[in-house]
């Protein structure tokens, strides 16, 4: 059986952006999903580029090369992404301060502008002006998610990679060394493995014995089919629940409570939220849990009810359309940032997981990455490694 340079788990933008470039560099790679049409995290997405949001220099600088990244990725991957600019309307909730909201913000290379009530209604027509204080607004990024995640797909098979479909149960461990996978009962050997599983590569390192602070939250939409234009705007909240969902789930505290069956980490959040893609179809919701279970059932019918429900106070027009309900996972760290490189005290495994902003950093850190992994010098990777998260990188179970 061959031994691949490096095996790949998990197609969404991240694994297979990361398969791309690592088979750009000459390596033998083979990425591996459960699904022959991938259904996470970029598939439900709402394929939003905010280049305007990096706050210190280290995201300014992803956020302008995953600017530059996406000015060439259509050309480079024989694939139209559907870039584009729109208007972002982040709406203040009625009774609610904006001064406290936008003192809330990080230093934004792009801050977003406050707005009254009648100039939101006008950028967004279908506003509810009733139910809003006024909005922020900034000019947003947008693609068609699911164009670029298969775009790096078929990239990847063109220069010779090989896809796999299948559900990876375990990685093969003899001692401290991964030295490949096990994926529907086959053991399938690389010299290496990177994790790029989003919501599920904690559970599915903690398998293995090896624990990482990479997070997740349950998260929802409901999708249309292709409709009309109606959506003038990508619309979300001013005041970004997911953020302080994010910093509960996070604190120190907690962390062992993630391993755990059954725990809820942080009280449920909506963020009330709308886009619609070229194609027509609209995505609205947006529900956060931070459930401790990967696999914990959501109730399908109370949580579309909630979204409705929700989205009919700020745009009710899109309340009642006809959609369908998705549920997936996605990955986050309790400092924003990816966790990017080999696992410490570990030899042949590597984690390349936990974006915020990840259609923005993901196209620029997966080409530095596989260029990193040839052997070119890269600091940057010392900042996103997994040893700063101060965790003992050992077996769960044995110390």
């Amino acid at each position: 059986m061959k031994t691949f340079d490096w095996i790949v788990v998990g197609a969404g933008i991240a694994g297979a952006s990361l398969s791309y470039e690592l088979a750009k560099t000459g390596f033998s790679v083979m990425l591996i999903d459960q699904f022959p049409t991938p259904e996470n995290a970029t598939r439900y997405s709402y394929g939003g580029l905010a280049y305007w949001a990096g706050y210190n220099d280290l995201t300014y600088q992803l956020c302008q090369q995953g600017r530059e990244r996406h000015q060439v990725l259509s050309e480079e991957l024989g694939v139209d992404t559907q870039l584009r600019e729109v208007d972002l309307v982040l709406t203040v909730p009625r009774d609610t301060d904006p001064e406290t909201i936008a003192a809330n913000y990080p230093p934004f290379v792009t801050p977003p502008r406050w707005v009254d009530t009648p100039t939101a209604c006008e950028l967004e027509p279908l506003l509810n002006p009733e139910e809003i204080a006024g909005a922020f607004t900034v000019r947003h990024g947008h693609i068609f998610p699911e164009a670029l995640n298969q775009g790096y797909i078929h990239g990847f098979q063109r220069l010779g990679g090989t896809v796999k479909i299948g559900i990876v149960s375990d990685l093969i461990r003899v001692g401290n060394r991964i030295t490949g996978v096990i994926a529907d009962g086959e053991n399938l050997s690389a010299a290496n493995v990177v994790v790029c599983a989003g919501g599920m590569s904690r559970e599915l390192l903690k398998a293995a014995g090896i624990k990482v602070k990479i997070h997740f939250t349950h998260t929802e939409v409901l999708e249309t089919p292709k409709l009309p234009p109606k959506l003038r705007t990508v619309v979300m909240s001013a005041t970004m629940p997911r953020f302080g969902l994010e910093a509960i789930a996070t604190q120190p505290e907690l962390e062992e409570l993630w391993d755990e069956p059954h725990q809820e980490l942080a009280p449920f959040i909506i963020d009330p939220s709308a886009v619609q893609l070229l194609d027509g179809r609209l995505r609205i919701g947006q529900p956060s849990r931070t459930l401790s279970n990967p696999k914990a059932v959501i109730n399908q019918g109370e949580s579309e009810a909630t979204i409705r429900e929700a989205i009919a106070k700020i745009l009710p027009s899109l309340a009642d359309l006809p959609a369908t309900w998705y549920h997936c996972l996605v990955a986050f760290t309790g400092d924003g940032l990816p966790m990017i490189g080999a696992i410490p005290n570990w030899s042949g495994i590597h984690v390349f997981s936990g974006f915020s902003n990840p259609l923005v950093f993901v196209p620029p850190l997966a080409q530095r990455y596989g260029e990193y992994l040839a052997g070119k010098a890269d600091p940057i990777f010392e900042q996103l490694s997994p040893s700063r998260s101060n965790v003992k990188y050992s077996d769960i179970n044995g110390g």
